[in-house]
């Protein structure tokens, strides 16, 4: 990290914030860090919020991979992309300052719709019906057919994302060490017409998981990328891997992924 000294700083305007960031600025330019006013000239981008925060900061800065991701919660507690709070920046500087942070590679997805540029994300991606109607999707693995689901929709999450979303409709919790994505079902229908697994799987790094959307009159669903809803109509099929973009994120040494698990959810 001792060469990178560009910050940008990633935020919500507020005027009560503000004041906690000018001083977190004059300790930066203290110890040798600049702070740019473009995203671009950074090589270290800074997420002052929360969690949403952070993907809000990786998604509008283009998931650089030249860069560093540092999360900082305005919050008393920590969350799974932040591991510094605004108010201790002292802190935060003497991890810095003792070596007492290191640099975790998070696994990406990507996104095709209708064979379009790919989106990333670095939760998950959520296809579900945009209104109160079930929908239905073919579903390939490495484009041979493995079911026909007929539902609200399905999160596929990445690792980190695995504590997210995923989670609440029983999705398993994935150690982001493992270079995959997870497929979970929302409210999938099985009878005598249309049966799917009903239950999480997980894919390996070299599978691409396509789904097809059936043009039955409800081929509008809602896709969206991490915390941010996309408005595309008429999808037709979407295709979904893991990228070769990892997020590099700066973490304290003693706070590991399950360690953060067990503080949150036991």
């Amino acid at each position: 990290m001792d060469e990178r000294k560009n910050l940008f700083l990633f935020y919500k305007p507020d005027e009560e914030l503000e004041k906690e960031i000018n001083q977190l600025r004059n300790i930066a330019k203290e110890n040798g860090f600049q702070i740019v006013n473009h995203v671009n000239d950074a090589n270290i981008i800074v997420s002052i919020g929360g969690d949403g925060m952070f993907l809000q900061a990786v998604r509008k800065s283009g998931f650089r991979e030249d860069c560093l991701y540092l999360g900082i919660s305005t919050k008393d507690i920590l969350s799974l992309y932040c591991d510094f709070n605004l108010n201790d920046i002292d802190n935060m500087i003497a991890s810095i300052k003792n070596d007492n942070i290191e640099v975790r590679r998070y696994p990406t997805i990507q996104v095709s719709i209708d064979n379009q540029s790919p989106f990333y994300c670095l939760n998950e991606c959520t296809i579900r019906s945009s209104i109160v109607k079930t929908f239905v999707m073919e579903v390939f693995i490495d484009h041979t057919h493995f079911e026909t689901f007929r539902g609200d929709g399905m999160i596929i999450a990445t690792p980190t994302g695995s504590t997210a979303y995923n989670k609440s409709v029983r999705g398993a919790i994935v150690d982001p060490t493992l270079p995959c994505f997870q497929v979970n079902e929302l409210a999938s229908i099985n009878n005598n017409m249309y049966r799917t697994l009903g239950a999480p799987f997980i894919l390996g790094k070299d599978r691409t998981l396509t789904l097809e959307i059936v043009q039955d009159g409800n081929d509008y669903p809602i896709v969206a990328m991490d915390n941010e809803a996309m408005s595309i109509s008429n999808i037709k099929k979407v295709e979904i891997q893991l990228s070769g973009r990892v997020i590099k994120t700066v973490k304290l040494k003693n706070n590991s992924f399950w360690e953060k698990v067990k503080r949150t959810f036991l």
